[in-house]
């Protein structure tokens, strides 16, 4: 199996607001950059998740993956039991079954690991950069046309 390393970043230019995400993933010196937005209303969980589901699509193959995220969020909820994650009434629960889809479902061997935000992990800097570029476009894209 491959080793993969990801580094992602969710944003939003409000809590809620417009969001952008960003992900780095690294394996045997090449490194690929995922990026995407959402120029509708969304919220940084939202974009976090999203920023790790988008890298996750990514992997053609099994991976040995180790996922690094300055969201307390995700790598406190990975933890929990599947049923957690599943539950309909739990917030972005959409997006907690695409992750169960494309990456908790075995496929993958996948490590979280919590990063502290702004400490300086180049990685992590670039995903943020990333993803609030992305946030910039997706905000001219909801009002271009108004």
């Amino acid at each position: 199996m491959y080793e993969v390393t990801i580094y992602t970043d969710g944003a939003c230019l409000g809590n809620p607001g417009v969001g952008g995400y960003g992900a780095i993933l690294q394996c045997n010196g090449i490194e690929r950059i995922v990026r995407g937005r959402c120029k509708e209303i969304t919220t940084n969980n939202r974009m976090e998740l999203k920023a790790v589901i988008e890298a996750l699509k990514a992997l053609k193959k099994p991976c040995n993956v180790t996922v690094y995220t300055d969201a307390k969020y995700i790598c406190d909820c990975v933890t929990h039991e599947r049923s957690w994650l599943t539950d309909i009434n739990r917030p972005n629960h959409d997006l907690w079954l695409e992750l169960i889809t494309v990456g908790l479902n075995g496929q993958h061997k996948i490590k979280f690991v919590k990063v502290a935000g702004h400490s300086g992990l180049v990685q992590n800097e670039r995903c943020d950069r990333i993803a609030k570029e992305q946030c910039v476009k997706a905000r001219h894209e909801r009002y271009e046309n108004c």
